[in-house]
Protein backbone atom coordinates (compact mmCIF):
# COMPACT_ATOMS: atom_id res chain seq x y z
CA UNK A 1 0.00 0.00 0.00
CA UNK A 2 0.99 3.46 -0.59
CA UNK A 3 -0.17 6.42 1.18
CA UNK A 4 0.15 10.29 1.58
CA UNK A 5 0.98 11.94 4.78
CA UNK A 6 -2.42 13.84 5.50
CA UNK A 7 -0.78 15.23 9.36
CA UNK A 8 1.60 14.26 11.91
CA UNK A 9 1.47 14.39 15.33
CA UNK A 10 3.42 15.74 18.07
CA UNK A 11 7.05 15.39 17.84
CA UNK A 12 7.24 13.39 14.08
CA UNK A 13 9.54 15.53 11.81
CA UNK A 14 10.74 12.54 10.12
CA UNK A 15 7.87 13.37 7.08
CA UNK A 16 5.31 15.96 7.17
CA UNK A 17 1.86 16.82 5.06
CA UNK A 18 1.40 15.77 1.57
CA UNK A 19 4.90 13.43 1.81
CA UNK A 20 4.52 9.87 0.12
CA UNK A 21 5.13 7.14 2.26
CA UNK A 22 4.84 3.20 2.62
CA UNK A 23 3.22 1.59 5.81
CA UNK A 24 4.96 -1.53 6.54
CA UNK A 25 4.10 -4.27 9.59
CA UNK A 26 7.71 -4.03 10.33
CA UNK A 27 9.27 -1.04 12.53
CA UNK A 28 12.43 0.25 12.36
CA UNK A 29 12.77 2.29 15.29
CA UNK A 30 16.26 3.48 14.46
CA UNK A 31 17.74 3.52 18.07
CA UNK A 32 17.57 0.17 20.01
CA UNK A 33 20.63 -2.53 19.24
CA UNK A 34 18.58 -4.22 17.10
CA UNK A 35 18.42 -1.19 14.59
CA UNK A 36 21.53 -0.15 14.85
CA UNK A 37 23.17 -3.80 13.86
CA UNK A 38 23.21 -5.38 10.77
CA UNK A 39 22.66 -8.19 11.70
CA UNK A 40 18.65 -8.31 12.53
CA UNK A 41 15.80 -6.34 11.44
CA UNK A 42 14.11 -7.38 14.30
CA UNK A 43 13.42 -3.97 15.98
CA UNK A 44 13.51 -4.69 20.15
CA UNK A 45 10.92 -1.26 21.04
CA UNK A 46 8.52 -2.31 18.67
CA UNK A 47 8.75 -5.94 17.89
CA UNK A 48 6.29 -7.05 15.67
CA UNK A 49 3.20 -9.33 16.82
CA UNK A 50 -0.34 -9.72 15.86
CA UNK A 51 -2.31 -6.41 17.90
CA UNK A 52 -5.31 -5.16 17.73
CA UNK A 53 -3.49 -1.89 18.89
CA UNK A 54 -0.98 0.82 18.00
CA UNK A 55 2.43 -0.60 19.20
CA UNK A 56 3.25 1.81 20.98
CA UNK A 57 1.13 2.77 23.87
CA UNK A 58 -1.14 -0.55 22.99
CA UNK A 59 -4.35 2.00 22.32
CA UNK A 60 -6.50 2.41 19.56
CA UNK A 61 -6.46 5.79 17.08
CA UNK A 62 -9.69 4.40 15.53
CA UNK A 63 -13.58 4.32 16.44
CA UNK A 64 -16.59 4.06 14.79
CA UNK A 65 -19.51 6.52 14.55
CA UNK A 66 -21.22 5.97 17.91
CA UNK A 67 -17.76 6.38 19.50
CA UNK A 68 -17.14 2.28 19.95
CA UNK A 69 -13.31 1.51 19.47
CA UNK A 70 -12.25 -0.25 16.23
CA UNK A 71 -9.00 -2.41 16.15
CA UNK A 72 -5.37 -1.85 14.19
CA UNK A 73 -4.61 -4.87 12.19
CA UNK A 74 -0.83 -5.29 11.64
CA UNK A 75 -0.59 -1.83 12.77
CA UNK A 76 -0.89 -0.26 9.77
CA UNK A 77 -4.53 -0.97 9.40
CA UNK A 78 -4.31 -0.77 5.15
CA UNK A 79 -7.28 -1.10 3.66
CA UNK A 80 -9.11 1.98 5.36
CA UNK A 81 -9.10 4.53 3.48
CA UNK A 82 -7.59 6.83 6.62
CA UNK A 83 -5.28 5.06 8.53
CA UNK A 84 -2.99 6.23 11.86
CA UNK A 85 0.62 4.59 11.67
CA UNK A 86 3.55 4.89 14.01
CA UNK A 87 6.35 6.63 12.48
CA UNK A 88 8.34 3.79 13.16
CA UNK A 89 6.17 1.84 10.79
CA UNK A 90 6.34 4.21 8.11
CA UNK A 91 9.15 4.90 5.06
CA UNK A 92 8.95 8.05 2.95
CA UNK A 93 9.65 7.48 -0.34
CA UNK A 94 10.15 9.47 -4.03
CA UNK A 95 6.65 10.45 -4.99
CA UNK A 96 7.52 10.22 -8.67
CA UNK A 97 7.44 6.18 -8.48
CA UNK A 98 4.21 4.65 -9.69
CA UNK A 99 1.80 3.97 -6.75
CA UNK A 100 0.99 0.27 -8.56
CA UNK A 101 4.46 -0.68 -8.34
CA UNK A 102 5.65 1.34 -5.11
CA UNK A 103 2.49 -0.20 -3.20
CA UNK A 104 4.17 -4.09 -3.72
CA UNK A 105 7.21 -3.62 -1.28
CA UNK A 106 4.91 -2.96 1.50
CA UNK A 107 5.38 -6.91 2.18
CA UNK A 108 5.50 -9.33 -1.10
CA UNK A 109 7.87 -8.21 -3.03
CA UNK A 110 10.36 -6.67 0.01
CA UNK A 111 9.51 -10.35 1.89
CA UNK A 112 10.99 -12.15 -0.88
CA UNK A 113 13.34 -10.32 -2.81
CA UNK A 114 15.13 -9.55 0.68
CA UNK A 115 14.95 -13.17 1.74
CA UNK A 116 17.40 -14.31 -1.13
CA UNK A 117 19.36 -10.90 -0.84
CA UNK A 118 19.95 -10.10 2.73
CA UNK A 119 18.86 -13.45 4.96
CA UNK A 120 20.48 -16.11 2.68
CA UNK A 121 22.61 -13.99 0.96
CA UNK A 122 22.42 -16.17 -2.01
CA UNK A 123 25.90 -16.55 -4.13
CA UNK A 124 26.61 -16.30 -7.64
CA UNK A 125 26.42 -19.54 -9.62
CA UNK A 126 24.18 -21.15 -6.74
CA UNK A 127 21.23 -23.28 -6.94
CA UNK A 128 18.09 -22.27 -5.57
CA UNK A 129 14.30 -24.01 -5.02
CA UNK A 130 11.51 -22.22 -4.35
CA UNK A 131 8.38 -23.73 -2.50
CA UNK A 132 5.28 -22.04 -3.52
CA UNK A 133 5.51 -19.71 -5.99
CA UNK A 134 2.60 -17.56 -5.20
CA UNK A 135 3.75 -13.11 -5.26
CA UNK A 136 6.85 -14.47 -2.44
CA UNK A 137 7.47 -16.98 -4.01
CA UNK A 138 8.05 -15.37 -7.47
CA UNK A 139 10.00 -12.40 -5.51
CA UNK A 140 12.26 -14.84 -4.28
CA UNK A 141 13.28 -15.99 -7.42
CA UNK A 142 13.96 -12.27 -8.50
CA UNK A 143 16.00 -11.51 -5.78
CA UNK A 144 18.01 -14.68 -6.91
CA UNK A 145 18.36 -14.11 -9.88
CA UNK A 146 19.45 -10.66 -9.21
CA UNK A 147 21.96 -11.78 -6.63
CA UNK A 148 23.11 -14.36 -9.98
CA UNK A 149 21.95 -17.91 -8.78
CA UNK A 150 22.04 -20.01 -11.79
CA UNK A 151 19.68 -22.51 -11.22
CA UNK A 152 16.53 -21.71 -9.59
CA UNK A 153 14.00 -24.22 -9.38
CA UNK A 154 10.19 -23.90 -8.95
CA UNK A 155 7.82 -26.22 -6.53
CA UNK A 156 4.24 -25.71 -7.41
CA UNK A 157 0.64 -27.71 -7.97
CA UNK A 158 0.11 -25.74 -10.60
CA UNK A 159 1.66 -25.63 -14.22
CA UNK A 160 0.94 -22.10 -15.31
CA UNK A 161 3.53 -21.16 -12.62
CA UNK A 162 6.05 -22.17 -14.48
CA UNK A 163 5.72 -19.46 -17.34
CA UNK A 164 5.09 -16.93 -14.99
CA UNK A 165 8.56 -17.63 -13.45
CA UNK A 166 10.32 -17.45 -16.39
CA UNK A 167 10.04 -14.01 -16.52
CA UNK A 168 11.45 -13.57 -12.75
CA UNK A 169 14.55 -16.16 -13.18
CA UNK A 170 13.16 -19.48 -13.21
CA UNK A 171 15.32 -22.22 -15.06
CA UNK A 172 13.26 -25.19 -13.89
CA UNK A 173 9.99 -26.48 -12.54
CA UNK A 174 8.86 -29.36 -10.06
CA UNK A 175 5.11 -30.40 -10.27
CA UNK A 176 4.75 -32.64 -7.04
CA UNK A 177 1.89 -34.61 -9.03
CA UNK A 178 4.07 -35.78 -11.09
CA UNK A 179 6.98 -36.50 -9.70
CA UNK A 180 5.83 -40.86 -9.49
CA UNK A 181 7.11 -42.45 -6.75
CA UNK A 182 9.40 -40.09 -5.60
CA UNK A 183 9.28 -37.23 -3.00
CA UNK A 184 10.40 -33.58 -4.39
CA UNK A 185 13.27 -33.61 -2.07
CA UNK A 186 14.32 -36.78 -3.29
CA UNK A 187 13.59 -35.56 -7.19
CA UNK A 188 15.51 -32.32 -6.57
CA UNK A 189 18.19 -33.90 -4.98
CA UNK A 190 18.86 -35.73 -8.13
CA UNK A 191 18.75 -32.85 -10.33
CA UNK A 192 20.84 -30.99 -8.53
CA UNK A 193 23.82 -33.42 -7.95
CA UNK A 194 23.01 -33.34 -3.97
CA UNK A 195 20.57 -30.59 -3.16
CA UNK A 196 20.03 -26.96 -3.60
CA UNK A 197 22.08 -24.78 -2.11
CA UNK A 198 19.64 -22.30 -0.94
CA UNK A 199 16.32 -23.39 -0.38
CA UNK A 200 12.95 -21.23 0.48
CA UNK A 201 9.38 -22.16 2.07
CA UNK A 202 6.66 -19.73 0.76
CA UNK A 203 3.87 -21.56 1.45
CA UNK A 204 3.00 -21.85 4.98
CA UNK A 205 3.28 -25.73 5.22
CA UNK A 206 5.25 -27.85 7.95
CA UNK A 207 5.49 -30.63 5.78
CA UNK A 208 6.95 -28.30 2.75
CA UNK A 209 9.49 -27.06 5.75
CA UNK A 210 10.42 -30.36 5.83
CA UNK A 211 11.41 -31.34 2.22
CA UNK A 212 12.84 -27.99 1.96
CA UNK A 213 15.11 -28.70 4.24
CA UNK A 214 15.58 -32.59 3.24
CA UNK A 215 16.81 -31.47 -0.42
CA UNK A 216 19.16 -28.65 0.92
CA UNK A 217 23.11 -29.44 0.21
CA UNK A 218 24.73 -31.47 3.06
CA UNK A 219 27.21 -29.13 4.89
CA UNK A 220 26.31 -25.89 3.44
CA UNK A 221 22.71 -25.75 2.52
CA UNK A 222 20.38 -23.13 3.67
CA UNK A 223 16.84 -23.36 4.16
CA UNK A 224 14.69 -20.38 4.64
CA UNK A 225 11.07 -19.87 5.89
CA UNK A 226 8.58 -17.27 4.36
CA UNK A 227 5.49 -18.75 4.82
CA UNK A 228 2.76 -18.67 7.68
CA UNK A 229 1.77 -21.92 9.02
CA UNK A 230 -1.43 -22.29 11.71
CA UNK A 231 -0.21 -21.20 15.24
CA UNK A 232 0.06 -24.31 16.67
CA UNK A 233 1.88 -25.89 13.65
CA UNK A 234 5.29 -27.67 14.45
CA UNK A 235 8.02 -29.08 12.42
CA UNK A 236 9.61 -32.23 13.33
CA UNK A 237 13.41 -33.15 11.70
CA UNK A 238 15.67 -35.47 12.91
CA UNK A 239 18.55 -34.58 15.80
CA UNK A 240 20.53 -36.88 13.81
CA UNK A 241 20.01 -35.51 10.38
CA UNK A 242 20.19 -31.90 11.94
CA UNK A 243 23.67 -32.71 13.73
CA UNK A 244 25.08 -34.35 10.79
CA UNK A 245 24.28 -32.50 7.56
CA UNK A 246 25.67 -29.31 8.66
CA UNK A 247 22.64 -27.36 7.28
CA UNK A 248 21.07 -24.26 8.26
CA UNK A 249 17.20 -24.10 8.70
CA UNK A 250 16.07 -20.38 9.72
CA UNK A 251 12.90 -17.80 9.41
CA UNK A 252 12.90 -14.48 7.57
CA UNK A 253 10.25 -11.54 8.64
CA UNK A 254 9.76 -9.42 5.83
CA UNK A 255 13.03 -10.62 4.16
CA UNK A 256 15.10 -9.46 6.79
CA UNK A 257 14.63 -5.96 5.06
CA UNK A 258 14.80 -2.41 7.36
CA UNK A 259 11.94 -0.64 5.76
CA UNK A 260 13.52 2.63 6.03
CA UNK A 261 17.01 1.80 5.00
CA UNK A 262 16.33 -0.80 2.33
CA UNK A 263 12.88 -0.20 0.55
CA UNK A 264 14.48 2.59 -0.77
CA UNK A 265 17.10 0.90 -2.16
CA UNK A 266 14.37 -1.88 -3.67
CA UNK A 267 12.78 1.06 -5.33
CA UNK A 268 16.19 2.73 -6.79
CA UNK A 269 16.29 -0.65 -8.62
CA UNK A 270 13.03 -0.47 -9.82
CA UNK A 271 13.64 2.70 -11.28
CA UNK A 272 16.59 1.64 -12.72
CA UNK A 273 15.41 -1.06 -14.36
CA UNK A 274 17.32 -3.40 -12.70
CA UNK A 275 14.52 -5.30 -11.31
Amino acid sequence: MQRIVESVGEDVNEVTEGDTVIPTFMSQCGDCADCRSTKSNLCTTLPFKVSPFMPRYETSRFTDLNGEVLHHFLFVSSFTEYTVVDIAHVTKIDPAVTPSRACLLGCGISTGVGAAWRTANVEKGSTVAIFGLGSIGLAVAEGARLCGATRIIGVDVNQRKFEIGKKFGLTDFVDPANCENKSVSQVIIEMTGGGADYCFECVGLASLVQEAYACCRKGWGKTVVLGVDKPASQVSLPSREILHSGKTLMGSLFGGLKPKSDIPLLLNHYMDKVM
